[in-house]
């Protein structure tokens, strides 16, 4: 509710003027009500007309026969005297505007039921400038303040609102406070003795069914892997004992076949050390014979047949396992400093400022970058700037829409120069590659292509190299889905190598 009030001495005007005519009904200058909120602070505007000066001059001097105690509150009269009512009716949509010169001159019904309440006290402060009852409440100040002070005092045209008005709606705006506080309590109480019960209930049924959930999982996958344990055990103890038999059997060959010879070999030493001449020249046939036997020996050989097959120790739930075990460990993607060899890059790429991304020229550069023994200078390659001769290592290169890349290993002494397949990675027996040409993905070493069945186009490849077990894996990050591992006996460290066609790819961190 907000209204426009006329100033104190219009007001008192007013009310000289109703005074003077008995017709009229009995006004009073403040209309209180409980129901106000905070919002609907009266503003009030109090300026002074001149004829609302004229009148209280003339009240200040006495002109004005009537003697109400409210003339002689505003004139300075000082005490404490019986406040009288004025009350103003506004016709249409104006709000009725309500002034009073004390707190407590509200309607008699309000002021005894305020006064009960404890609202207002009987004993009100006093203005020390103009020694009158404080019962407004000056806004742009936030203090309290009289009736003279809001219209010839230093609150002059400020916003301010009767006291019982301010108070009435601090108040409610305490009781909508203490409602909300008592109905947030009321929610607590009831999420503490409801909502919280009911989850320590379920507590305990959800742990169990987890513990049980663990265990059952933890239960078949021990399971499967005693079984397979005792399986690949199995195979091998049988590849041993076959690996046994060939070396036994090739042992107890050559042995003979050594005795044979040795007896062959002193047979005819002994021809020819103690055989006369004559006879010797006679014995040319028996000494072919001898020779024939000794050549029909043959020669030994090494075979794979002697050496125990890794495959049987080979099994794709170990080694998912396994792949699982490392992927999802804190070094998934590598190492921070793994990075492109800028020395190494071919002029038909180009190297981004992080050394992190490769991107294949469509165009050859019109100047060349310096010669350097360790660039590629015709295949589109580039060589990874960490060397790997122990431990394991994982690293992951974002392939994107990609046509054409490699992603693998090689050793340092590849080859660097020339169109020739040393310096081609996948095409000599000094690199490892996972190859994408086309629409087709295959592992390629030695010239050699072993084609992958790729369900899904990666945007991602993962590489891990475990050095202990000499074992080279290519996955796909986002699945951990294995692509392709080979097993092989490296000799010299390794480095990651990389080639791409079309676009770009990307070491990421």
């Amino acid at each position: 509710m907000s209204a426009l009030l006329p100033c104190s001495a219009h007001l008192l005007h007013l009310y000289y003027c109703a005074v003077a005519t008995p017709a009229l009904p009995p006004v009073h200058l403040l209309r209180y009500s409980r129901a106000m909120t905070e919002e609907e602070f009266i503003t009030c505007d109090l300026t002074c007309s001149s004829d609302a000066e004229e009148t209280l001059n003339g009240v200040k001097t006495g002109d004005m026969e009537c003697e109400q105690p409210i003339f002689s509150v505003l004139s300075g009269g000082g005490g404490k005297k019986q406040r009288q009512q004025v009350e103003v009716e506004v016709v249409g949509d104006r709000t009725a505007e309500e002034l009073s010169t004390s707190p407590a001159a509200a309607t008699t019904t309000t002021t005894t039921t305020d006064t009960e309440s404890g609202i207002f006290s009987g004993e009100g402060e006093l203005c020390v400038e103009h020694e009158s009852e404080l019962d407004w409440f000056c806004g742009t100040e936030q203090k309290l303040i009289c009736s003279h002070c809001a219209i010839v005092g230093p609150c002059h045209g400020h916003t301010v609102t009767p006291l019982a008005t301010r108070v009435t709606a601090v108040r409610n705006q305490l009781v909508d406070v203490c409602e909300k506080i008592q109905l947030q309590a009321l929610r607590i109480e009831r999420f503490i003795d409801q909502t919280l019960t009911a989850k320590e209930q379920k507590l305990q049924t959800a742990a169990s069914r987890a513990r049980e959930q663990v265990l059952a999982q933890v239960s078949a996958a021990r399971e499967a892997l005693e079984e397979e344990e005792q399986r690949l055990l199995e195979e091998v103890q049988r590849e041993e004992e076959r690996v046994e038999q060939c070396l036994l059997t090739q042992r107890a060959h050559w042995s003979q076949a050594l005795e044979s010879l040795t007896q062959t070999r002193s047979g005819l030493v002994h021809t020819l050390t103690h055989t006369p001449d004559a006879q010797l020249a006679t014995s040319v046939q028996e000494i072919a014979e001898r020779v024939e036997e000794a050549e029909g020996v043959g020669e030994p050989c090494d075979t794979d047949q002697l050496n125990l097959n890794r495959s049987c120790s080979d099994s794709k739930l170990l080694r998912g396992l396994w792949a699982t075990a490392l992927l999802l460990g804190p070094n998934a993607y590598g190492s921070s400093y793994l990075k492109f060899d800028e020395r190494t890059v071919s002029p038909l790429l180009s190297l981004s400022e992080d050394f992190c991304t490769l991107t294949f020229l469509h165009k050859k550069p019109r100047q060349s970058p310096r010669y350097d023994p360790a660039r590629f200078d015709c295949w589109p390659n580039a060589l990874g700037s960490l060397s790997m001769s122990s431990g394991t290592h994982s690293w992951v290169v974002d392939v994107g829409q990609s046509a054409a890349f490699k992603v693998g290993v090689c050793y340092a002494s590849l080859e660097r120069k020339g169109s020739g397949n040393e310096a081609r990675l996948g095409y000599n027996s000094q690199s490892w590659v996972l190859s994408h040409y086309d629409g087709d993905y295959s592992f390629c070493h030695a010239g050699r292509k072993v084609p992958l069945q790729v369900v899904t186009r990666p945007q991602r490849i993962g590489l891990l190299l475990d050095w202990p077990s000499q074992t080279l894996m290519f996955y796909e990050p986002n699945s951990s889905a294995v692509l392709y591992t080979v097993t092989y006996h490296f000799s010299a460290p390794l480095l990651p190598a990389c080639a791409v066609t079309d676009r770009s790819i990307t070491i990421l961190h």
